[in-house]
């Protein structure tokens, strides 16, 4: 498959691992696709926001104006990008979208009920939960291995009909790409309704859809939704701001509004100065940066779709819809006495992947790759893996 160069293209290793980063460090002397963030330089006009911040040695607590100008920043981009209007007081910053998750469980979610998580699932969603002192219902979506998964809404709803009280809604889905439509939202939010439950939407990867795909807020279908939902977002994945701590919790229940508003502090208090400033500039500014960089990371989607045709057989790979995220079926490789695919890949091909069953039992024999990076690299990583891609 031919692709144009791209500047991108001409990022080496030795570039990244000089950067010591996590993703670059954590397994050394393999290539890594673990870790969902992108090799790629920072938008211009985030830099310039950063290196503004540094000039005046910004570095202290969060001020009010700086918080008021990325709740204005968000509220404009929500409605530019998704023609969802949501009221500035109701996005708060807060560190990430898991602090959003933990406040969310913590404060509107009666202690000790179990959370439903559709799976395969976002690692921690999983993890975090337990250590909050909830129960896991794993809800594996249907036709994990047919043409497009959906939710399986009948067991969601039963569970919702017990002691569940919450489903944790990805959208997009990490890790399977999907983006949901709003006719699938709104059956979702029937059958939520229905039992009374509440939905935590996480939507980190939103500005990440591509082709005629559109991202829906979960809380944009209607009323019924909006009355039942929070939403937690962020530009860190689209914009590669991990480190810098902001996420948005955005609050569409009166209700729920009445609880948080006088948390405010507590939300907010994990959102570090530079990252409320870099998102500011993000959503300000996302204009051709962002058109480019979806380009390219759609093009690396499709060259993993032409290269596992026919290098990695029954990989059961689907282009996603949105994310930088494959997601492989290994069930058919032979990894001999490795524990699971991830580690096989790891020691042999010297890949570095995320095990499928992390995500939940769903994932069992399946690997999470992360494509966002330059595509020299990622060709050397699908080759490494189709050399030790060995099917029984």
């Amino acid at each position: 498959m031919s692709l144009p160069t791209h500047p991108y293209d001409h990022i080496s290793e030795a570039d990244l691992i000089a950067k010591g980063s996590l993703k670059w460090t954590h397994f050394p002397g393999t290539l890594p696709a673990f870790v969902a963030e992108m090799d790629f330089p920072l938008a211009p006009a985030i830099s310039h926001a950063l290196a503004e911040a540094a000039q005046r040695e910004q570095y202290g607590y969060l001020p009010e104006p700086v918080k008021r100008e990325m709740r204005e920043a968000t509220k404009d981009f929500f409605a530019r990008s998704y023609q969802w209007d949501i009221p500035a007081e109701r996005i708060y910053p807060t560190g990430d979208v898991l602090a959003a998750y933990e406040v969310v469980i913590r404060r509107l979610v009666t202690p000790g009920t179990p959370i439903i998580v559709p799976t395969p699932a976002y690692m921690p969603f999983l993890t975090l939960t337990k250590q909050l002192d909830h129960p896991v219902i794993e809800v594996p979506m249907l036709n994990l291995d047919g043409q497009r998964p959906t939710l399986d809404l009948d067991t969601i709803g039963a569970h919702l009909q017990g002691d569940a009280e919450l489903v944790v809604l990805c959208n997009p889905h990490n890790p399977l790409g999907l983006v949901h439509t709003k006719a699938e939202l709104r059956a979702l939010a029937n059958v939520v309704e229905a039992h009374g439950g509440l939905v935590f939407s996480d939507e980190i990867h939103a500005p990440l859809v591509f082709g005629d795909k559109k991202h829906i807020p979960y809380a944009s279908i209607g009323d019924v939704a909006a009355a039942h939902s929070v939403t937690a977002t962020s530009a860190s994945k689209a914009w590669n701001l991990p480190g810098l701590k902001c996420a948005q919790l955005v609050v569409t229940a009166d209700r729920h509004q009445e609880i948080l508003k006088p948390l405010e502090f507590t939300v907010s208090h994990s959102a570090s100065t530079p990252g409320v400033l870099a998102t500011t500039a993000a959503y300000r500014d996302e204009g051709p940066w962002l058109t480019e960089l979806k380009d390219y990371q759609r093009g690396n989607l499709e060259m993993i779709d032409h290269f596992q045709e026919e290098h990695l057989p029954g990989a059961h790979y689907r282009i996603p819809e949105g994310t930088y995220i494959a997601w492989l079926d290994a069930r058919s490789v032979r990894i001999g006495d490795q524990e699971n695919p991830a580690e096989y890949f790891r020691e042999h091909a010297k890949v570095s992947l995320t095990d499928g069953a992390s995500c939940g039992v769903a994932g069992i024999g399946h690997v999470r790759l992360i494509a966002a990076t330059p595509r020299p690299i990622l060709t050397k990583i699908l080759q490494q893996l189709s050399d030790h891609w060995v099917v029984e």
